[in-house]
């Protein structure tokens, strides 16, 4: 295939998972400029329970990646039965872990204080976790149901139902947030409400498309689950390191927040909008890694190393391409986004000062994004992981609290310590897909 073809497909793949997974941050963008505007004391609240919160849904966002990378390689290779065992056997773990997670949201509280907030922080953070903590299982199995279909190069039907929950969300939003049409008003409790409803509803949605519009005995939906123990194996081998990097690296930005925390309310919510926009444009780039994997998982599955090397190098350049345009619009826009957020004009200051950083923090964020993407496609999981972990846990966050709490930076310390760290794994990151592309096409030679 040629390169220009790789692209094209490339951008075909990625767009609905763009847009699916930019859903996901809009609804927090939208929760995050409401409770915003209905207070600054609300929105540190809200900034400290999605400091705990992302930390435990990346964990089950990565355990549940291993459907995506498995169904990928088995639809390659041209087993498509297998596709359906694996999304079958990935679901019973998925909703194990959504159990897990929605029971340590309950705790929320008394891991906020452990973590050093304030009594008053804790108590609104922990009480926004408790209403957040029963749609986790719907999320998991919503998220293990979308790479199943990702997997299969399916990704529409998770766009079109995420941009009915990003209308739903900000509906609802609305309603009990500010207590419209009759809602109670809940304030940063509201938005936590609305974030279990619509998950459960997304949930629904999408397992009544798959049942209804899917070749369910082709594809292993119906009947006994062959080699499950197997494939059970399988998922635990690429899930649980997936999960353990991406929790350790949402737990290194986590700890940036709690650093804001410990700055005071300005500093905290300030963070918030920047990290919260940071987060908006990385979707970009995390759909278009899932390109990256699905495509670089087929290729494995077709053992063509020139193909691995080509959907590789298609997303990275698409990736920087957007990102650039991204840090543009950032740079040039900030202090009008950072008013979107909030009414504080001080806390719009600080804000718009770190979205100027953010936007430079883009381009390598997306670029180290796209590249373990690439190599999750070919099942290299822990030396990746480790890497990362170095970036985020052995630069990004001693640098942030240096900086941030030991000199006059403030939270700007906290976005060039951020800075650092995604430079750095994009470096390493960069080293470890030529290594294994080269090996690769070693291999297929000596065949």
């Amino acid at each position: 295939m040629s390169f220009i073809n790789h692209i094209y497909q490339t951008i075909a793949l990625a767009l609905p998972m763009i847009i699916a997974r930019a859903g996901l941050l809009v609804m927090v963008a939208v929760d995050t400029a409401m409770v915003g505007h209905y207070g600054t004391e609300p929105l540190a609240f809200y900034a400290a329970s999605n400091a705990m919160q992302i930390v435990m849904l990346l964990i089950g966002v990565g355990v549940a990646q291993g459907t995506v990378i498995l169904v990928a390689q088995a639809k390659g290779s041209g087993n498509d039965l297998l596709c359906g065992h694996i999304w079958r056997s990935g679901l019973i773990q998925a909703f194990l872990f959504g159990i897990i997670m929605g029971g340590i949201c309950l705790l929320g509280e008394p891991m906020l204080l452990l973590f050093g907030q304030n009594q008053n922080i804790a108590a609104g953070g922990g009480e926004i976790l408790r209403w957040i903590s029963w749609g986790f299982p719907a999320f998991m199995i919503w998220a293990c149901t979308g790479f199943f279909l990702e997997g299969l190069g399916k990704p529409l039907p998770g766009m079109i139902i995420m941009i009915s929950a990003v209308i739903l969300n900000t509906l609802l939003d609305w309603m009990f947030i500010f207590g419209e049409l009759g809602a109670p008003e809940m304030g940063a409790e509201g938005a936590a409400l609305t974030t279990s409803i619509v998950r459960w509803i997304m949930m629904f949605a999408l397992l009544f498309y798959l049942f209804c519009a899917i070749n369910r005995e082709k594809l292993g939906i119906k009947g006994p689950i062959r080699d499950f123990l197997s494939i059970a194996k399988q998922h635990g081998k690429i899930g649980l390191p997936l999960g353990l990097q991406r929790g350790l690296e949402a737990a290194s930005f986590s700890a940036l927040t709690m650093f804001a925390g410990w700055l005071g309310t300005n500093a905290l919510a300030s963070y918030q909008i920047a990290f919260n926009l940071i987060a908006l444009a990385f979707m970009c780039a995390i759909g278009t890694a899932g390109a990256c994997t699905v495509r670089v998982g087929n290729a494995v599955g077709r053992n063509s190393p020139d193909d691995l090397v080509k959907a590789g190098l298609s997303g990275i350049i698409i990736v920087i391409f957007i990102m650039v345009i991204v840090m543009i619009f950032y740079t040039t826009a900030a202090e009008s986004l950072a008013n979107i957020y909030t009414n504080d004009l001080l806390v719009s200051e600080i804000a718009a000062a770190l979205i100027v950083l953010a936007g430079i923090i883009l381009v390598f964020d997306g670029l180290q994004a796209v590249l373990i993407g690439c190599l999750r496609g070919t099942s290299d999981v822990w030396i990746p992981s480790f890497l990362q972990i170095f970036a985020w846990w052995g630069l990004t966050v001693p640098i942030g609290w240096y900086l941030s709490l030991h000199t006059d930076l403030g939270a700007k310390g906290l976005m060039l310590a951020f800075l650092i760290g995604s430079i750095a794994a994009s470096i390493l990151l960069g080293f470890r897909f030529y290594k294994i592309s080269r090996n690769s096409s070693k291999s297929s030679h000596n065949l």
